[in-house]
């Protein structure tokens, strides 16, 4: 990942609400959790939280699918380890840089 493609995925999960979302879909493991429990769960109306989900499934933090009538969220595990990976690649690179040892 770079910068150009972290950035939009730091967006999404820059609302409370999408966060929120977000932390429940993770917490849910690898089945996904369905959108219905969600709703419930943080009583927003259905049509947001719609959209707050479609800025999670474009950022490629969850993806979704039904079963019959359920539409369930799952997160992309593999996106949240790459952004946590970009962001700490770099750790304390620069450290001797700025605190000198004596």
């Amino acid at each position: 990942m770079d910068i150009q493609s972290v950035a939009p995925v730091l967006k999404e999960l820059g609302s409370t609400v999408r966060l929120t979302i977000y932390m429940q879909v993770v917490r849910a493991g690898r089945q996904g959790v369905p959108v219905g429990d969600i709703q419930q769960a943080i009583s927003i109306p259905n049509s947001t939280l719609s959209h707050h989900i479609s800025g999670l499934v474009k950022s490629g933090l969850i993806s979704q699918r039904r079963e019959g009538r359920v539409l369930y969220c799952v997160a992309e595990y593999q996106q949240l380890d790459s952004v946590i990976s970009f962001l700490t690649e770099n750790c304390c690179i620069d450290e001797s840089r700025y605190h000198s040892s004596n």
